[in-house]
């Protein structure tokens, strides 16, 4: 195992079922399919054509106030649930079953491009999940959240975050929340 995880695992430790541990050197033989899911050709697309609309910020910032402000599915939550990127989130659930908790990617502005279910907010730019990944276009590391306990999934989870290419050029970001209990 190596440091990180070992640190990670140290501190964290008390809020992960008794297996965390164990769980955690799982997420790392999940990373080869998240990897592939960052440079899915249908990702990509669907990352380009938003970027290539330029929505102002503001009218992300709108977008995701209305989306905290609606528990309900409303018409623009069912095109981000059924954008065309869907599909390849989708594949990635059917390979690796109940562990996907969820996934999601984000343009070059921390907006939602798609996502297998509803997040709590459409506006993933102010989070480390988009902001460390993304880099102001530079691209970072892959990025390894804390485990926590999700209410929403009921699961414990821990979110691995990538940043996804077209070429060379970073466009936007990958998050897939990786249920420990199923992996």
């Amino acid at each position: 195992m190596s440091m990180l995880w070992m640190g990670l695992a140290l501190t964290v430790g008390g809020q992960l079922p008794p297996d965390g541990v164990a769980q955690l050197q799982k997420v790392d033989a999940v990373m080869p399919h998240l990897r592939r899911l960052a440079e899915d050709p249908e990702v990509v697309r669907a990352i380009r054509a938003q970027n290539a609309r330029h929505t102002p910020l503001a009218t992300i910032q709108q977008h995701d106030a209305e989306w905290m402000a609606t528990p309900a599915l409303t018409p623009f939550k069912q095109r981000v649930l059924d954008a065309p990127c869907t599909g390849a989130l989708r594949r990635l659930r059917e390979r690796l079953g109940s562990a996907v908790a969820e996934a999601f990617t984000m343009d070059d502005q921390g907006a939602l491009v798609c996502a297998s279910r509803r997040t709590s907010d459409y506006w993933q730019g102010d989070e480390p999940k988009w902001r460390l990944t993304y880099a102001g276009g530079r691209g970072g590391p892959v990025l390894r959240e804390a485990p926590f306990f999700d209410e929403s999934s009921q699961a414990y989870v821990i979110q691995v975050s990538l940043p996804v290419r077209d070429g060379a050029q970073v466009i936007g970001a990958l998050t897939v929340g990786l249920s420990l209990l199923d992996l």
